[in-house]
């Protein structure tokens, strides 16, 4: 049957009689009786060289089938073709009823499918509608039993209720991972190369060192990422909260978690995480500012920042910024060399911009400023913040509270370069060592002379020699 079918699909029988078809058309006003008669002829012997190949295709089919396989449809279908075409051959009509069950067929076949993906939406919908219900019940009831607490201190819901109803898609944190994830990868770009310039315009009207503003900017990226994570994870363990409640389909919980997340993002209480970066900046022993300087001039960089680690951490895997500590050794996968850097300086003096890294693979890389004897300039640095901050201690009390800008330390170690910076610090280590391991070694030998001089037997060898 096969052989017979790729013969009858070779011979392209079928093309060539559309082909005659098509020319016959185009010419049937301008041929004579004779010859529209003899295309018609022509067509007709064509037909019945397809209809005999077929019959001897449907032949072998039924052979295959055995005895009693196709019967039903030989009843319904072939028999009462042939015998409306014998009977009505020369009527015309029976190729056009034919014609119109088979529209009606097809049209009815079209209502079906159309009813039940509709049928399906609705019920899509409905899960959807009641899920939001659900979440609102439970935000109530948050706000019923934060009421009658008696804490006098009130803490803003960031209840992941939907107000707004959306269409359910279900697996869309899946099929939109990719799309997403590049779309944040750009992003996080462009906040490096035009956002972050604009926060520095903003800082450099308050503070003159250029160090120390890009170590606000490093340490609000640092902060964000991190507030942005602990308000995902917080707002992730309430979806799945309540989803688990009535959670029912073919998707795991998990998937329906995600799906619900990324659809509902802008839910997230980005201005709570800003509060928390802002708060976390002005402890930070790291950097420091003029006490006219509100860290809330860049929220509009901030807030950006937590929208974009907040959308990270829906991807599949999440994204995040790399660990980063002053005097660490510079690494060419993880950061470019600033301009101002020392090419040849092997540790890092400060961080500019965190690189972004998935699943321990850099996937953007930051910026560091690399110059000689980091390691001491930070160590001096930081004894010299540190002792700034703690001038009083009833300013500790204050909300803001910050010292001002430690100037720099010009120690001649900073001339010192990179390799003979670790040396000499491994060298004094060594040192330090040695000198505790040759005290040791003497109060050793010290006692073990005291225990022999006062030992009876050298008492009464010393007698004896006496005499």
């Amino acid at each position: 049957m096969a052989g017979s079918l790729r013969k009858l699909v070779k011979a392209e029988s079928c093309q060539l009689m559309q082909e005659k078809l098509e020319s016959w058309a185009k010419d049937y006003e301008i041929n004579s009786c004779d010859q529209n008669l003899n295309q018609c002829c022509e067509l007709l012997e064509m037909t019945s060289v397809i209809q005999r190949q077929l019959f001897a295709i449907l032949n072998e089919t039924s052979q295959e089938g055995g005895h009693y396989a196709g019967v039903d449809t030989i009843k319904t279908r072939l028999l009462p073709w042939l015998g409306t075409s014998f009977s009505y051959a020369t009527s015309g009509r029976l190729f056009e009823t034919s014609l119109s069950l088979t529209q009606d067929s097809i049209e009815k076949e079209r209502q079906l499918r159309q009813l039940a993906t509709s049928q399906t939406f609705h019920l899509q919908e409905l899960q959807e509608e009641l899920t939001s219900t659900r979440l609102e019940l439970d935000h109530v009831q948050q706000e019923i039993a934060r009421s009658r607490s008696p804490s006098p201190r009130r803490v803003r819901s960031r209840s992941p209720s939907p107000l707004p109803l959306r269409s359910f898609s279900p697996g869309r944190a899946r099929r939109t991972n990719a799309s997403r994830h590049t779309f944040l990868v750009a992003r996080f770009g462009d906040i490096y190369s035009k956002d972050r310039f604009d926060a520095e315009r903003i800082l450099r009207a308050y503070i003159d060192d250029m160090e120390m503003v890009q170590r606000i900017i490093y340490t609000a990226v640092v902060e964000s990422f991190q507030a942005a994570k602990m308000a995902y994870r917080q707002f992730k363990i309430r979806v799945r909260k309540t989803l688990s409640i009535g959670h029912t389909g073919p998707e795991s919980l998990e998937d329906t978690v995600m799906d619900y997340i990324v659809r509902h993002e802008d839910l997230y209480d980005v201005q709570a995480s800003v509060n928390e970066v802002i708060r976390s900046m002005n402890i930070s022993p790291k950097i420091s500012s003029p006490p006219e300087l509100d860290f809330a001039v860049i929220s509009s960089f901030i807030r950006d920042l937590c929208r974009v680690a907040f959308s990270m951490q829906t991807l599949i895997p999440p994204l995040d910024v790399a660990f980063g500590m002053d005097g660490e050794f510079f690494s060419e996968t993880k950061y470019h060399r600033s301009v101002d850097s020392d090419y040849t300086a092997a540790l890092v003096a400060y961080h500019v911009w965190p690189a972004l890294m998935e699943n321990d693979v850099v996937i953007v890389k930051g910026e560091a400023v690399t110059k000689r004897g980091a390691l001491w300039s930070h160590r001096s640095r930081s004894r010299s913040r540190n002792s700034s901050r703690s001038v009083s201690p009833l300013l500790s009390h204050l909300p803001r509270s910050r010292s001002p800008s430690p100037q720099r330390c010009g120690s001649p170690r900073a001339e010192i370069s990179a390799f003979e910076d670790g040396l000499l610090f491994t060298l004094l280590r060594l040192l330090s060592h040695a000198f505790f391991l040759l005290v040791a070694f003497a109060l050793a030998w010290s006692l073990l002379i005291v225990s022999k001089t006062c030992s009876p037997s050298h008492k009464r060898d010393s007698y004896q020699s006496s005499c």
